[in-house]
């Protein structure tokens, strides 16, 4: 048996099943021309039984670009269905992929995994079901909560900053519901990371955006990957879908800052001595924070006791560029208790159902108009988008410098802008939406303010 390339480190039992073969055919038990085709994976027992592997997807993918047939164990076969053209065998055990080549067990093409659902409510109540989470859990926070539909339609990052309670996470949490289902190309992708890293599939494979939240200890290595056989990190994990920070000055800085490359270029590159790999990360960011030390420094009681060098000194962890590269910046002000009583007992509140129907209308606008989200624009496509008449380049260019906006920063002001005009089905950018735009970016930073 030769594990060719010998220089390349193997790993784990998932190549039992093609030595097993091997020895077989080597042997003369199973007819050697019957393996032209096929690939074999999968670890095998000790009673000859086929077990579960990690990393199917990329494996069915490349079998489907070389055309040839994937014979692999039962337990990873709705993972390779999700490859529509791959011929596909699972089995259960050695016996049965004995059955097959030998021609005693046919060979049956499985199609399409990914559920195919044909109304908005059908989408919704699988999000529901495996999400679980309603923006209409949120009282109150109406601009809160338009900065989120915002977000969701054009795949801004967004930066939440408020006092402890005022609904900062609960808000976040609600992000993945109203963005729209995974296409079938990044249903693969996302399903193909998470292949990779072992975890379960499931809701990657029912179009269900990826929502990762890492806990504020987590090193650099476990958010962008690595290790001595790199795997994917947390940004990773988040392709396509939602990463979210909660309170996020807690991270450490060095922690911080290797977001900027994947924030721009949606991939990470990954160097080590052995090798050199490169994951997919093009994902949403969500960050939340205390404006201070205490969390208290934007509550009208008055209670903080915060000195402007600690309220300094702690939102400097999050440095300018990172913060540059936030599309949506608010302050989330806690609700009083009596308007909380009056707000929960009103029934008109707005669900996750209604804002999703909102965001798919606009986001199917911006994939016919330009085949990505206003996210995404670059360059030309970006020019020709985002027109704005004498007028509005006036205003936004006297707002740059009164605000000291960056070149990055307007560019991303005219990209939250043509999402709010899509949320509006408006064809040009008004002077309404770049001011509700500027609004966004307004400095989140107290420290100015003492």
């Amino acid at each position: 048996m030769n594990l060719a390339p010998a220089d390349l480190p193997k790993e784990g039992g998932r190549y039992d099943l093609a030595i097993a073969v091997g020895i077989l055919a080597a042997s003369a038990q199973i007819p050697e021309d019957q393996l032209s085709q096929w690939e074999f994976i999968g670890e095998l027992a000790l009673s000859g039984d086929l077990r579960k592997v990690k990393g199917i997807l990329p494996v069915a993918i490349a079998c489907e670009k070389s055309q040839r047939k994937l014979c692999l164990g039962a337990q990873n076969v709705h993972e390779a269905q999700l490859v529509s053209k791959l011929e596909i065998a699972g089995a259960e055990n050695l016996l049965q992929v004995c059955h097959l080549l030998t021609g005693q067990l046919p060979l049956v093409t499985v199609p399409l995994a990914a559920i195919k659902l044909t109304s908005m409510e059908d989408q919704q109540a699988q999000k529901e079901a495996l999400i679980g989470y309603d923006l209409a859990d949120v009282k109150g926070q109406y601009q809160a909560k338009r900065a989120l539909e915002i977000a969701a339609s054009g795949g801004h990052h967004l930066l939440f900053s408020g006092s402890p309670g005022s609904g900062k996470s609960m808000l976040a949490a609600r992000l993945a519901g109203l963005m729209p289902k995974l296409s079938e190309t990044e249903c693969i992708e996302a399903a193909a990371i998470y292949s990779i890293a072992g975890l379960d599939t499931t809701q990657v494979c029912a179009g269900i955006r990826p929502f990762r939240s890492p806990h504020h200890t987590a090193s650099a290595v476990s958010l962008v990957g690595g290790g001595s056989y790199p795997q994917p990190g947390e940004i990773s994990l988040a392709h396509n879908g939602v990463l979210f920070l909660d309170e996020v000055v807690e991270f450490p800085r060095a922690v911080l800052e290797v977001l900027r490359e994947p924030l721009e270029a949606g991939k990470i590159h990954i160097s080590r001595a052995a090798q050199k790999i490169t994951f997919p990360a093009r994902f949403q960011l969500v960050a939340a924070m205390n404006p201070c030390p205490c969390g208290y420094a934007l509550d009208s009681s008055g209670r903080c006791r915060c000195t402007p060098d600690q309220i300094k000194r702690y939102q400097s962890k999050l440095s300018g560029p990172l913060l540059d590269r936030i599309d949506l910046h608010l302050q989330v002000n806690p609700i009083p208790p009596m308007q909380l009583l009056d707000i929960a007992s009103d029934s008109a509140q707005e669900g996750s159902l209604e804002v999703a129907k909102r965001v798919s209308l606009s986001v199917e606008r911006q994939l016919a108009r330009q085949q990505c989200r206003n996210a995404l624009l670059e360059g030309e496509q970006l020019q020709k988008v985002c027109v704005l008449s004498a007028e509005l380049r006036e205003l936004l260019a006297t707002a740059a410098t009164k605000m000291q906006l960056s070149a990055r920063s307007c560019t991303r002001i005219l990209k939250v802008s043509r999402s709010i005009a899509d949320l509006a089905l408006s064809e040009t950018i008004e002077r309404k939406h770049l001011l509700e735009a500027l609004s966004y970016r307004q400095d989140s930073s107290l420290a100015a303010a003492y």
